[in-house]
């Protein structure tokens, strides 16, 4: 009966082994898949091609014949682009889930690599520029908010360049700085992993302030408010209009208020620009698909 018992056990104890064994070996797999087929991003610098230091200095965004698809034998996701935005305007991209809207910022970002076209930032090809110099550039709020073990200073100002009256004067345009004051550490508060400590939309606010210590001449906004309320949204685009007007902003939202007030909208549809004017044009259009899309989300 003894050795029955022990038996069972040892059992248990083969078939715990056993999943361990395959789930190492699944890891070891994974990592030979990565550094055998995956392909790796472009040169981080090309020293004979890199821009000034002061590049860009106007902020002006071309797309040129531009098409790009996530990986091969999939549809384009962008197909045949070809718009200018012009230095320190505002643009909000919309259109139903799936347009492509959020594949502007992969594209402007070099996330993915064209299958043809190019686009220009004052006249240089991001084609032909290295990543760090491209990226380090342009300011992102993505829609899922990126923060790091660390504290509240180091997410805000990771490389230490700005004082702490800075940090606090961004923190008050995004409306966190009553949060922060709260905080018995204050700056020094820590981040846990993927900033679980805090609210989503509290992690989009300092998103939004770390761009605005960036002070970068493009800015993209990747559903930035979406897990904001309204009120404070409102508040959101004030700041935008005033601390960053010397910037070009792309603003992708499904919030059609968040960009009623913007130069121009861009409504994108499986994958190509349908429509691009004033929103006071399209919104005076009959026809517009914009008009379509503001009177579904009023509806």
């Amino acid at each position: 009966m003894v050795c029955a018992v022990q038996t069972a056990a040892y059992f248990q104890l083969s078939g715990k082994y056993n999943a361990d064994v395959e789930a190492r070996f699944t890891s070891a797999e994974r990592i030979l898949q990565y550094s055998e087929s995956l392909q790796p991003e472009g040169e981080q610098f090309i020293e004979k091609q890199r821009p000034s230091t002061d590049w860009p200095q106007e902020g002006k965004i071309c797309f040129k014949d531009f098409e790009m698809r996530y990986r091969e034998h999939l549809p384009l996701v962008l197909r045949g682009i070809t718009c200018t935005v012009y230095p320190r305007e505002k643009v909000g991209i919309v259109g139903r889930t799936g347009a492509g809207k959020s594949s502007f910022a992969v594209a402007l970002f070099r996330l993915v690599e064209p299958l043809s076209g190019s686009i220009l930032i004052d006249d240089v090809d991001i084609a032909n520029i290295g990543l760090h110099d491209l990226r380090c550039k342009l300011s992102i709020v993505p829609q899922d908010p990126v923060l790091f073990i660390g504290t509240i200073r180091f997410n805000l100002d990771p490389l230490n360049q700005y004082t702490d009256a800075e940090l606090w004067n961004a923190l008050e345009k995004t409306c966190m700085k009553p949060n922060i004051k709260d905080l018995p550490e204050q700056l020094e508060t820590p981040v846990v992993e993927n900033g679980e400590n805090f609210s989503v939309g509290e992690r989009q606010l300092m998103c939004m302030a770390r761009a605005l210590l960036r002070n970068s001449k493009i800015l993209v906004l990747d559903e930035a408010t979406a897990a904001i309320d309204t009120q404070t949204d409102s508040l959101i685009q004030e700041t935008i209009d005033l601390a960053f007007k010397h910037c070009t902003v792309l603003t992708i939202s499904h919030r059609i208020d968040t960009v009623m007030k913007y130069d121009r909208i861009m409504v994108v549809d499986n994958g190509k620009i349908a429509e691009f004017d004033r929103p006071d044009v399209l919104k005076s259009d009959p026809k517009s698909m914009f008009r379509g899309i503001l009177a579904a989300t009023k509806s």
